[in-house]
């Protein structure tokens, strides 16, 4: 895999939970904070979205609003209409949202609202290099996979077929990754000086964190992983560390602890088939190092996160598909 691709395995818990909705003016829907990553995609018409603090943002047909860290804010039909005494509902449970306050008999609107649940317990560094709120308008010549994958889902909203609940989700998917390269990409370089976008767009880094995710089983050396760089032991572990914000080996551990954590919770793998595959010969000291990384045992942390993803996923429709509204 990717770093990108390993970024997004790292944080994803579940399936998306998705809701495609329609609305006449005046409408406004706010919705409060939650654990993960939340979008929305204009489909037709248009719509302001208003953050916390800052002024309403115009949303036009093939826009694409994205939440990165579930913030609280509020989605109108009109920027003028007073929304702060609407009741709240969370963008992690679209059936909530089945009828915003305020829908009328004025323009109409299409949207696709949903959300990624995300493990924020151990965010991935490049999350956090994320604004609030990353706003992607519709521009001739430019991010046209992201145009596709847009393109693609309304017409499977618009028209279900026969294969539609499983096209559905892996489409989402599509999206959060282009949603997430179309940021990296328009993101000046020069802006990144420090942190995980720099490490991406720096060759010598890039080599020695590509090498951790293929093998996090090898028993690396800094020496190793400077080869790797094509730079010497000490210029490797200063620039290492001043990019990714931890010594090489400091995250080699952590890359290593939330692999551990996603094999635990998508695998029925035995402890020590996932203490093998990152690094660890002995059960026992993986057990000792997942616990001073998680604050739980390897048995715990998976018996934990079972249930929640059986919460999260299966609650609503008893099947395990993820939620869908259309109105």
């Amino acid at each position: 895999m990717d770093l990108l691709s390993d970024a997004i395995a790292a944080m994803r818990m579940g399936r998306p939970h998705y809701a495609r909705t329609e609305r006449h003016a005046p409408w406004a829907v706010r919705h409060r904070p939650f654990a993960g990553a939340g979008f929305h995609l204009i489909l037709e018409g248009r719509s302001w979205l208003i953050p916390p603090d800052g002024e309403p943002i115009e949303l036009q047909a093939g826009d694409v609003a994205f939440l990165p860290h579930g913030s609280a804010h509020s989605v109108t039909g009109d920027p003028a209409m007073p929304v702060a005494d609407l009741p709240s509902s969370p963008l992690d449970d679209p059936h909530q949202d089945d009828h915003p306050d305020g829908a009328g008999a004025g323009a109409r609107t299409v949207m696709l609202c949903g959300a990624y649940l995300m493990d924020r317990t151990r965010p991935h560094p490049l999350l956090r290099e994320f604004p609030e709120l990353v706003h992607l308008p519709v521009r001739l010549g430019q991010h046209s996979s992201l145009r596709g994958a847009t393109e693609l889902l309304a017409t499977e909203l618009a028209e279900p077929r026969l294969g539609s609940d499983a096209l559905l989700p892996a489409l989402l998917d599509a999206l959060l990754l282009y949603v997430m390269r179309a940021w990296l990409d328009e993101r000046p370089r020069h802006d990144a000086t420090t942190g995980w976008t720099a490490a991406l767009h720096d060759p010598a880094i890039h080599a020695a964190l590509q090498g951790i995710h293929r093998a996090p089983h090898r028993p690396w050396t800094v020496e190793e992983l400077g080869a790797l760089a094509g730079l010497s032991r000490a210029a490797f572990a200063r620039r290492f560390t001043t990019l990714v914000g931890q010594p090489p080996l400091s995250y080699l551990t952590w890359w290593r602890m939330t692999t551990a954590a996603r094999l635990l919770r998508e695998s029925d793998a035995p402890l020590k088939t996932v203490a093998n595959r990152i690094g660890y010969t002995s059960e026992f000291a993986f057990s000792t190092a997942f616990k001073r990384e998680h604050g739980l045992t390897p048995g715990a942390y998976r018996r934990q996160t079972t249930s929640a993803d059986l919460e999260t996923t299966g609650a609503d429709t008893g099947s395990g598909e993820p939620m869908r509204s259309q109105h």
